[in-house]
């Protein structure tokens, strides 16, 4: 019997669901008439040798007894707070709220890696913190170059590591790291101390890209430009492209956007000149392909920059760049942006 009894208990114990019927086996195991009291009453008709020995296996039965039942206490407890719960609950039928969307910048890099992908580049990020090399040595800007008075740099740590000026360190990055040939084009912040106004900001963004090929020319790259303005703003587009200095590439040339303000009349935003400078390219120059370990007699190329704000601005038809930074809430939401 003595064996038994903690079988019985589990077995008896599975099938009760109660508070009621828990100090029913209470009483039936654990009381002044219970089946264990009833052991302990029986060990003064043991021999004495036998007494001891059969105390302390009674006294184990006991102990796992109460913890059995103790355990079964706190599983009714907890099922019946879950029942009278779920019992006072109230359904309600309710839509989740919009509680907010992408902001247009998120949103213009979304589509312009689309694009891009479509076209067989690869979409890649670089280090916001960078250093001289990278950002102007390597770029064929040596330290007495003209062209670093154009970039009023913010240093960390004067004269090697600063916020980069321009998501073209990516570029050198990529241009040291992989062999050729490739297409990559990478999205980025970047810092100048410049004087923010409706259309210049000190932070602002950019969208890069680098092509290394066998041959390249500035038909592919102007034709590259033509298929992302057309896929941005639509067929209608009016773009024009001018000659430009830049170290890093020769020749150079920067695609202008009729001003979508005032369509070429001469507005705040445009500076009156009817055209928005969307950004700066052209065919790298032989000595950033020789700092990457590239040959120039085999291999050759293309990068391009772009001003992601304006392009932000001119999807978005924005007219404050400031505005982007502005933690403003009232931009509209995209309509296809779950496309994105």
């Amino acid at each position: 019997m003595k064996q038994n009894i903690i079988y019985e208990l589990k077995s008896q114990l599975h099938k009760i669901s109660s508070e009621e019927e828990r100090k029913f086996l209470w009483r039936k195991y654990m009381g002044k008439a219970g089946l264990i009291k009833k052991l302990l009453g029986n060990l003064g008709k043991l021999p004495k040798e036998k007494r001891k020995s059969e105390a302390v296996a009674i006294q184990k039965i006991q102990k796992e007894a109460i913890d059995l039942l103790n355990r079964k206490e706190n599983e009714i407890k907890k099922s019946e707070f879950k029942i009278n719960l779920e019992k006072d609950a109230e359904q309600l039928e309710y839509t989740m709220p919009k509680i907010g969307h992408l902001h247009p910048l998120t949103q213009t890099i979304r589509m312009m890696n689309n694009f891009f992908i479509e076209m067989g580049y690869s979409i890649m990020e670089g280090p916001e913190i960078e250093t001289d090399e990278y950002c102007f040595k390597r770029l064929n800007v040596p330290e007495d170059h003209p062209a670093r008075d154009m970039q009023d740099t913010i240093y960390i740590e004067e004269p090697n590591y600063f916020l980069r000026t321009q998501t073209s360190s990516i570029e050198t990055r990529i241009l040291e790291k992989y062999d050729p040939p490739f297409k990559v084009a990478f999205p980025g912040r970047a810092y100048r101390n410049e004087k923010v106004n409706k259309s210049n900001h000190f932070v602002f963004h950019q969208y890069q890209g680098v092509v290394v090929l066998k041959k390249v020319s500035l038909k592919d790259l102007f034709g590259t430009f033509n298929y992302l303005f057309q896929r941005m703003y639509g067929k209608d587009v009016i773009v024009r492209y001018r000659n430009k200095y830049y170290p890093e590439v020769e020749p150079g040339a920067g695609p202008d956007m009729q001003c979508f303000n005032c369509h070429g009349k001469g507005c705040r935003l445009c500076k009156n000149v009817g055209w928005i400078e969307m950004g700066g390219s052209g065919i790298i120059h032989p000595n950033v392909l020789r700092m990457a370990g590239i040959d120039p007699k085999k291999w050759m190329g293309f990068a391009f920059g772009l001003g992601l704000d304006r392009w932000a601005m001119a999807k978005y038809k924005i007219t404050d760049i400031r505005t982007l930074l502005g933690g403003n809430l009232g931009y509209k939401y995209y309509e296809n942006e779950n496309t994105l």
